[in-house]
């Protein structure tokens, strides 16, 4: 693979204006591709093969004008007056009349009408029924809503809204996280180079493919569902992944010159051994986000497959675009400069890493792991296992205004709802009845009595009977996300036989709630073959790389430790509340989906980090043969460029935390917390320590083995060793 890369990187040097104007004509017609199509993405959630998606599409097919989402009004009083006086029943009378015309609203339910008016009288709880899904409602029409709602303020009425629609999930992309990311990661390559053009090259070539990547996830949006959480998940990895190629080829290149080499001989000798490692790390990210698919929820798979694209754009930028802009660039990379973040002499600093590995803190942190080996890695999975602890305490949910701010109108109305209702009646559940099979009048009515007597059922109503399909609202005593609500669903589906019994009547089960506690039933049972599969190729990747088993297997058992950490501060921080307020975090529940995207993402990346260490490692060994030295020597070299890369990730991240959103913020804080775990104490400590406890039999393989393998060198220290005459 080295060969091939060598002979990519020295056309696309000397190529290097031809290359240029290929990426510009590509960026150029992604974005005109993606306005003229005029794509947009939405969250539409479906979960096809479970009962709550079979509901909804039963009222597509018989009522579809109750097929869409809905929304909780809630009204309040303040002092003594109740929702009953004149004035306040007026107001909202008045505001559920002019609901009634608001576009793409198919229905309304008066609080006063379905009794749904607080034991106090102080809170009257309104239903707005939309004749589309919550990601297809209209920031428009939500304006609408909430001028229609003005008779009730008129009032003296405190007004809130709640429900997939308002204010919605959707995973809004503004512009500080990535204006803040790409500001840190040009801080941390400035210091770690010393050199504004060398600080500049990853971020303009990252940047330029996160501008494909994106406008490609946009246009995609115009002929498929493309959720917007896939627009953030793209533009995290794109950055990081982008930057973090980037920099191991450029650092391999800088080092060439430093050790003498012309940049025209530099070049396509960066690329052909540290792009081979490139190769593979982005193969391993994009094996583990494919791997999405499997659990068969399309809002995953969308999102697996759009960050895929991504992470492959990254690559190939990286291989291409990224050495053609080195040929122009020439030995300016190695043009230091001294700044206030880069104080001393950075030239100095360089050409010590570069022709005196030994004396940087990188081989002196080698030393120490070495040395220490057997302590340092019982204190490390002692680290590794207490960080992980939370996890046994983790509860699964979706997002609910319970994850919102409480200056957020959802948090407010979710609040009012459970303080004068019942936490049950913030995610009601919907039984869809077929009801066109009896001709007893009764039978709905024998039907709803045998639903609200169930355990755990505070009411259950009838709101709609039309064309032979009837809908009954069974509120649970207990929450949303509650595992209490998710008993009393599958208590309701598996007793269906005794309750439909002698109604001629069929009912399914769906809802909101219902949906959530089927998305995170589907994901739990994904998990084991998801895992299974996705390992299973890595494992496989991994030994051909290596052409051993024993680094594939640690590197295996070191992600499983770091993303179980990782998940572990999560719950902490997200469900018990640690330095919440310091992070502007809400207690809320695990997302449901959140576990199975870290894994997928963190294993990539950790995967990244073992290849970038451990061919290091292997290249050192293969030239002297001498286990502990090769794991000094190759941390040493390997120690910069990770950390670097590693910092440059975590800030990405960390940048998305700021979004003041349910699904993005733990998703970026539990990645960023991921990142620097891997990084830093799995591959950078744990890994290293193993490999000196195992000394030389980590690269031991049986011999039909070497047989069969393909030794794809890509350390490439074939490679360097033909093409530099040494050893």
């Amino acid at each position: 693979m080295s060969r091939y890369l060598y002979a990519l990187g020295r056309i696309v040097s000397r190529r290097r204006w031809w290359v240029l104007g290929v990426w510009v004509i590509l960026v150029a017609a992604a974005i005109a591709a993606a306005v003229g199509a005029g794509g947009k993405t939405n969250d539409n959630f479906t979960v096809p093969g479970t009962e709550s998606q079979d509901a909804v599409t039963m009222l597509q097919q018989r009522l579809p004008a109750f097929s869409g989402a809905q929304m909780q009004v809630v009204f309040a009083t303040k002092g003594t007056t109740k929702v009953t006086d004149s004035g306040p029943g007026a107001g909202i009378s008045a505001a559920m009349a002019n609901l009634k015309s608001v576009p793409q609203v198919a229905a309304t339910i008066d609080p006063f009408q379905a009794k749904s008016v607080s034991p106090d009288g102080h809170v009257a709880l309104g239903t707005v029924q939309f004749s589309v899904n919550a990601g297809e409602v209209n920031t428009s029409t939500l304006d609408a809503a909430e001028h229609a709602t003005q008779p009730a303020r008129d009032a003296g009425l405190d007004v809130e809204y709640s429900g997939g629609v308002y204010p919605g999930f959707a995973m809004s992309i503004p512009e500080t996280p990535e204006i803040f990311g790409v500001l840190a990661a040009f801080v941390i390559l400035l210091i770690t180079f010393g050199a504004a053009v060398a600080a500049g090259l990853p971020i303009a070539t990252a940047l330029i493919g996160v501008a494909i990547g994106v406008a490609g996830i946009t246009g995609i949006a115009a002929f498929v569902d493309v959720p917007s959480a896939a627009l953030s998940l793209g533009l995290m990895l794109g950055l990081s992944c982008g930057i973090d190629y980037a920099l191991f080829v450029l650092s391999r290149h800088r080092t060439n010159i430093m050790l003498g080499l012309a940049p025209e001989d530099s070049i396509p000798l960066a690329v052909g051994t540290a792009g081979s490692s490139v190769v593979f790390a982005a193969i391993t990210v994009i094996i583990a986000l494919c791997g999405l698919s499997i659990v068969g929820i399309p809002f995953l798979t969308v999102m697996g497959l759009t960050a895929a694209a991504v992470v492959l754009v990254a690559m190939l930028v990286a291989l291409t675009l990224l050495p053609a802009l080195l040929g122009f660039a020439g030995t300016t990379v190695a043009r230091f400069v001294t700044t206030p973040l880069r104080p001393g002499h950075p030239e100095k600093v360089a050409r010590t890493a570069a022709l005196e590995p030994e004396r940087t803190s990188g081989h002196a942190w080698g030393r120490l792991v070495t040395r220490f080996r057997i302590p340092v890695l019982v204190i490390g999975i002692a680290v590794l296992a207490v960080l992980a602890a939370p996890v046994t305490r983790m509860e699964l949910g979706l997002p609910s205004g319970a994850s919102q701010p409480t200056s957020n109108t959802a948090r407010k109305a979710y609040d009012l709802i459970s303080a004068s209702f019942g936490a049950g009646f913030n995610g009601p559940l919907l039984a869809v009845v077929d009801v066109s099979h009896t001709t007893d009048p009764s039978a709905l009515a024998t039907l709803v009595d045998r639903l609200a007597a169930e355990p755990d059922v505070a009411v259950a109503l009838p709101s709609v009977n039309e064309n032979g399909v009837a809908l009954l609202q069974v509120v649970p005593k207990t929450g949303p996300n509650e595992a209490a609500t998710a008993d009393l669903v599958n208590r309701i589906r598996d007793d269906r036989d005794r309750i439909e019994s002698g109604t001629d009547t069929t009912y399914l089960i769906g809802g909101t709630t219902a949906a959530n506690i089927d998305t995170s039933d589907r994901l739990g049972r994904a998990l084991p073959l998801f895992l299974a599969v996705v390992i299973g190729l890595a494992l496989i990747l991994l030994t051909i790389a290596f052409r051993t088993i024993l680094v594939p297997i640690t590197s295996i058992i070191g992600f499983v430790g770091s993303v179980f950490a990782a998940l572990g501060v999560q719950v902490a921080v997200f469900q018990w509340g640690w330095a919440a307020d310091q992070l502007g975090v809400t207690r809320s529940e695990t997302l449901s989906f959140l576990p199975i995207i870290v894994l997928a993402i963190i294993f990539g990346l950790s995967s990244d980090y073992q290849i970038f260490v451990v061919s290091r490692i292997k290249e050192e060994h293969t030239r002297t043969s001498d286990a502990r030295a090769s794991v000094e020597n190759g941390v040493a070299q390997a120690a910069r460029v990770v950390t670097a890369a590693a910092l440059i990730m975590f800030a990405v991240f960390a940048a998305f935390v700021t979004v003041d959103n349910p699904i993005i913020k733990p998703l970026a804080f539990t990645l960023a917390i991921g990142v620097l775990l891997d990084a830093f104490l799995v591959r950078l400590t744990l890994i290293p320590a193993i490999m000196a406890i195992v000394g030389n039999r980590m690269w031991y393989h049986p011999k039909w083995f070497g047989r069969y393998v393909p030794d794809l060198d890509i350390e490439g220290a074939t490679l360097d060793e033909e093409l530099t005459g040494t050893p």
